[in-house]
């Protein structure tokens, strides 16, 4: 028996799935392209995802998602956070530096959860929703290694290092979380001065496959 559906709403969420694939804005004609229907259908979804602050349009006229996604975002971080936060704080306190749980958000990375380790004077100081770009920084080019990775049908680095990329005189450390479906993310370290990556390495590695059991 088939299953009715919203097709409205069908549009609608296909709409902030093509947004969220091309960060640099689509426009009303593409829209209506990809969707394969006409240009009125598409000014009212556009209008109808404005009012929610889903969309946005720009000066150039081109929609890009709106600022109303990172409420949705909030409440879907929450969980990723509660699940991984034991194994990041075994890894910050075990190696004695910041770790974090970094997802892909786009063209960037963005930080969900991060652990300080406690009882050590000297830690880098990082937040969660800090972002940057995939291509710089462990977290990210270790997300892009696995990629390339699978289009190659090979394997992935272990690890990905980094030098003064997120913040001047750190070091970072980071692998992908591989084997969760819809999930592109990875966990690293960040530390003062020069991490000594085959000590770290490992480590990461495991916190990595840890928490990758957790969100299966």
């Amino acid at each position: 028996m088939a299953v009715e559906t919203a097709q409205t709403l069908d549009r609608g969420l296909r709409v902030l799935e093509l947004l969220a694939a091309t960060p640099a804005g689509i426009s009303v004609t593409e829209l209506a392209a990809a969707l394969e229907v006409s240009r009125t259908v598409v000014y009212r979804l556009v209008a109808t995802l404005e009012q929610h602050e889903l969309l946005r349009r720009s000066s150039d006229g081109r929609c890009r998602l709106g600022l109303g996604i990172v409420g949705l975002a909030r409440s879907v971080h929450l969980p990723l956070r509660e699940a991984v936060a034991p194994h990041l704080r075994r890894l910050a306190e075990g190696a004695g530096v910041t770790a974090h749980f970094t997802v892909v958000d786009g063209a960037d990375v963005l930080a969900v959860a991060v652990v300080e380790p406690r009882g050590f004077d000297e830690h880098v100081a990082y937040r969660v929703g800090a972002r940057h770009s995939l291509e710089r920084g462990a977290a990210g080019r270790a997300v892009l290694a696995a990629r390339l990775a699978a289009a190659r049908a090979t394997a992935a680095p272990p690890w990905v290092t980094s030098a003064a990329e997120v913040q001047p005189g750190t070091s970072g450390v980071a692998t992908a979380v591989l084997g969760v479906p819809g999930l592109e993310a990875s966990v690293g370290v960040l530390a003062i001065g020069v991490l000594d990556a085959g000590v770290v390495g490992p480590r990461v590695v495991r916190a990595a496959q840890e928490v990758t059991r957790a969100l299966r």
